[in-house]
């Protein structure tokens, strides 16, 4: 069951950086996808950093249980507010996107309290 923590654990981790580094692009189209959920432009460093602190604590979680748990409660929520944001803002178009890694950040944290 470890092998499988490891496994999801190391793909949200990458995804959300992936995702943090599209916040720091500062890109036309990123900040309008955000923009259009109500996220202003100014917000976006700041919201990488609590995806990258995400990434982090799952890695660094690996090895010290406590850490890879808060971290992934941490995601949950982060996506839970992501999902309501999309919601609120009929943008459900995108909403797959947020809704899915939400399940990996739900599937990360269920593995780490089963191989703590």
């Amino acid at each position: 069951m470890f092998v499988a923590t490891v496994a999801i654990s190391l793909l949200l981790a990458g995804t959300v950086t992936l995702a943090a580094v599209r916040k720091l692009s500062h890109r036309t189209e990123v900040v309008q996808s955000y923009a259009r959920v109500g996220v202003p432009e100014d917000r976006l460093d700041r919201l990488a950093v609590v995806l990258l602190a995400g990434a982090a604590g799952l890695l660094l979680g690996l090895a010290w249980a406590p850490l890879g748990i808060a971290a992934a409660i941490g995601l949950i929520a982060y996506f839970v507010l992501a999902i309501a944001a999309h919601i609120r803002a009929d943008d459900l178009t995108n909403l797959p996107t947020p809704a899915v890694i939400e399940l990996l950040a739900l599937a990360a944290l269920a593995l780490r309290l089963a191989t703590a």
